[in-house]
């Protein structure tokens, strides 16, 4: 049976570890209602821009439009979208799995792929599996601005009508609540002329005027279109890591808790134990005196 100097050293480390998972816990709760707030600003324009440029997409001739051409796949780039920091769950990994499965499916059609890889942990985990990453974006959470986006969305397109990609891909992590997040894969290039084809959405475009005309409205929005896009992507990102940090956190919390009172449950016993060897050994001896 332990000792109590070595069970009350354990409670002491349990809870030392509990303070800081709680205040881990706080700072990510502060960080998510921060994110959530950028998302709710973000996702009416994007869901806006969205439809409008497939509405677009849909009306210019898309033959004079390299980012609509649907071509031959033989090389494919996938974007993928993790954290810079650990203690979120499954939350990388489950990114990771997600990228290097939708790879092997690629590779299984005779498809080349490599990475575009954002976020610290994101880049050390395909770095020293040595997998091919054409650019990596590490740290970049600590400090989210515009500027990454537009960097990596100038980076795929520019791949993309160089030759040297047919097909980009992102895996990110998509926020619905604290207690959900949705892994997904969006096609990023080339574009999808897919617009709403609901009779309400079609009579709402049938009454824009159009100046000069279309075709200069499309070209005009199209890189605002790429750039808010990988932007929107890396807030639902960094809203769904804060989410799964704040949740693996509380666990941690609780967890360390029912440790902690359990630990005490042990001490006690032993000290029952203890006490009760003392007044045993103290009793028999009495008696041995009287017996003298």
């Amino acid at each position: 049976m332990p000792n109590l100097r070595m069970i009350r050293r354990r409670i002491t480390a349990v809870q030392n570890i509990q303070q800081v998972t709680r205040a881990m816990r706080m700072i990510a709760a502060s960080r998510l209602r921060r994110a959530q707030e950028g998302i709710e600003q973000t996702r009416p324009y994007a869901d806006q821009l969205t439809e409008f440029i497939r509405h677009l997409a849909a009306q210019v001739d898309q033959e004079s439009h390299p980012l609509l051409e649907q071509r031959e796949v033989k090389k494919a780039t996938i974007i993928v979208i993790a954290g810079d920091r650990g203690l979120c769950r499954g939350f990388n990994a489950n990114a990771f799995r997600k990228a290097i499965h939708r790879s092997e499916e690629l590779a299984a059609q005779n498809i080349e792929t490599d990475f575009i890889v954002l976020g610290k942990k994101t880049v050390d985990f395909f770095r020293r599996r040595r997998l091919p990453v054409v650019e990596a974006f590490p740290g970049i959470f600590q400090h989210l601005d515009f500027a990454t986006a537009t960097a990596v969305a100038r980076l795929a397109t520019e791949r993309f009508l160089n030759g040297e990609t047919d097909l980009v891909e992102i895996v990110y992590n998509e926020f619905v609540s604290v207690l959900r997040q949705n892994l997904v894969t969006r096609q990023y290039l080339p574009l999808k002329a897919t617009p709403d084809e609901s009779e309400e959405s079609a009579n709402e475009y049938d009454e824009y005027i159009y100046e000069p005309d279309q075709e200069y409205i499309w070209r005009a929005l199209l890189d605002k279109y790429l750039n808010f896009a990988v932007w929107r992507m890396l807030l639902e990102s960094n809203a769904a890591e804060q989410a799964a940090r704040m949740t693996a956190m509380e666990e941690a919390t609780n967890n360390a808790e029912e440790m902690i009172k359990n630990l005490i449950s042990v001490r006690n016993k032993v000290r029952q134990t203890s006490i009760t060897t003392e007044l045993t050994e103290i009793v028999g001896s009495a008696e041995s005196l009287r017996a003298d």
